[in-house]
């Protein structure tokens, strides 16, 4: 195996950097890969995190999986860990590049487009033809809540064992949207698995330590690791899902959040005028899984306030 200009022959540790290009300032920018090689056949998993740059607790999370030394002692094969692929929004706490691009908007990429598609076009060209499965690591966006989960496309049978491998609260059928690395790796038959958990800019103990344990399950899973898979739950499978959104303005204080279940009629939470003046309650129209909540003290109406899942 080659990676960029390295070679990988035996077995160990390789921390191996590949340039993408330089910011304004003259700083470079590249991705940083640790290469964990078996010295022995067998498949190439990948485990990303970083995509978007103030998604920190994957970038976290990885960390720590390699502090633990999760990725000693394969069996077999190889695995790819790449904690931080967007350097430039972790270090500005954005999802985004400087040219406000989304990396996970802009693959395959191109090499003479922006930054943005830069990334993603050395990623696609130098990391996603040497793996056969991925796991990318994501959280909620700006102020929602995921609770810990895995996605995966419905008509991709390895990704839907994969998922069900890795053993996360709620197993999610997802469809693949374009331009995304999900999409793109499916494209070029790499089956590749989203999990969510957490929120933007924060850490989360709780959707960590779900996210390591799946990551050692996959990886025994795909006879790269030995040992027995930890059953962290049993996994709900969501076949669909849409968003109760905010019937007013005003301040948002929910009282029910994500990981349970809930009939129609509960209560979720309520939206207060700012004067005193009028409070409208906000009720489940269904019942269901909330599978990630808004944790916004103010909101507009329409705003998305809580993700519910079904099982039918």
């Amino acid at each position: 195996m080659k990676i960029h200009n390295t070679e990988i022959s035996e077995p160990g540790y390789t921390k191996v950097k590949i340039r993408v290009g330089n910011l304004p300032s003259g700083n470079e920018i590249n991705i940083f890969a640790h290469v964990f090689h078996s010295g022995k056949p067998g498949k190439t998993g990948l485990i990303l995190a970083g995509i978007h740059g103030d998604e920190i607790n994957g970038v976290e999370m990885l960390r720590r999986s390699i502090d633990m030394k999760l990725y000693e002692g394969l069996i077999s094969g190889t695995v790819i860990v790449i904690p931080l692929l967007n350097i430039f929004g972790f270090i500005n706490f954005s999802r985004e590049v400087p040219d406000g691009k989304d990396i996970n908007r802009s693959f395959p990429g191109n090499s003479n487009g922006s930054l943005a598609a830069r990334v993603a076009r050395k990623f696609t060209k130098t990391i996603l033809p040497l793996v056969d499965f991925g796991i990318d690591f994501h959280t909620g966006g700006e102020s929602r809540f995921n609770y810990p989960q895995v996605r995966f496309s419905p008509n991709d049978d390895r990704a839907k064992l994969l998922a069900e491998a890795f053993n996360a609260p709620f197993t999610i059928a997802k469809t693949k949207l374009p331009r995304t690395l999900r999409k793109t790796a499916f494209d070029l038959g790499k089956p590749v698995i989203v999990f969510e958990g957490g929120e933007s800019k924060r850490l989360d103990g709780f959707a960590m330590e779900i996210g390591i344990k799946g990551i050692r399950n996959v990886l025994i899973h795909e006879k790269i690791l030995d040992g027995t898979p930890e059953q962290v739950s049993k996994s709900v499978n969501i076949l669909r899902s849409d968003w109760l959104r905010a019937p007013e303005a005003g301040l948002f204080v929910w009282s029910k959040r994500s990981g349970v279940f809930i009939q129609k009629g509960d209560l979720l939470g309520e939206i207060n005028d700012v004067y005193g003046a009028k409070s409208t309650l906000v009720k489940a129209t269904s019942e269901g899984y909330i599978i990630a909540h808004n944790n916004a003290p103010v909101v507009n109406a329409g705003d998305a306030l809580f993700h519910i899942g079904y099982e039918i």
